[in-house]
């Protein structure tokens, strides 16, 4: 009777733990990037002027992030009002210019000769949005002015719904 309970004790075990078993990786996502990159950081203007600081990262039904919420003006989080962009508006720039999400094309063609064909040759960059900060040359930037966004409809966290409301 004991041995029959601990084993029907045992089988529930292992059938609630089964249940909520996750499911794990043995690596990160190749393409994948850490929200760190982009939460609390401060955002510029491609002349490096301050905009604001991003205070939330607002992902779509699937998981995958839509929008940023950025926190502009006020001093010390008073008076800041908090503006929704998308999330592709903000990049990630470098010092000697380049950003991501921009790809460059350039193409150069030989003189023709008399028999061969000319010939061109294609060389193609990416940059890699998904690329780290580490570098102490990239910031965050839009392409956007501290006034414009001041401009931007404000929204509200609503700690109740969980989600972010027009401003009253």
């Amino acid at each position: 009777m004991k041995s029959s309970l601990f084993a029907g004790g045992l089988l529930a075990i292992a059938l609630s733990t089964s249940a909520f078993a996750a499911t794990t990786m043995t690596a990160p996502p190749s393409d994948g990037v850490s929200v760190a990159m982009y939460y609390k950081a401060t955002v510029y203007d491609p002349k490096e002027n301050k905009i604001g600081e991003i205070d939330d990262v607002i992902l779509d039904k699937s998981g995958k992030v839509a929008a940023l919420v950025v926190g502009v003006g006020g001093f010390l989080g008073i008076g800041e009002k908090d503006v929704i962009v998308p999330f592709e508006a903000v990049k990630v720039m470098h010092r000697d210019g380049s950003h991501k999400n921009t790809t460059t094309t350039t193409t150069t063609a030989n003189p023709p000769a008399a028999n061969p064909p000319a010939t061109t040759q294609t060389t193609t960059t990416t940059v890699n949005r998904n690329a780290t900060m580490t570098n102490s040359d990239a910031w965050l930037a839009m392409d956007e002015t501290k006034d414009s966004l001041k401009a931007a409809p404000g929204f509200s966290y609503d700690r109740s719904s969980m989600t972010w409301k027009a401003a009253k």
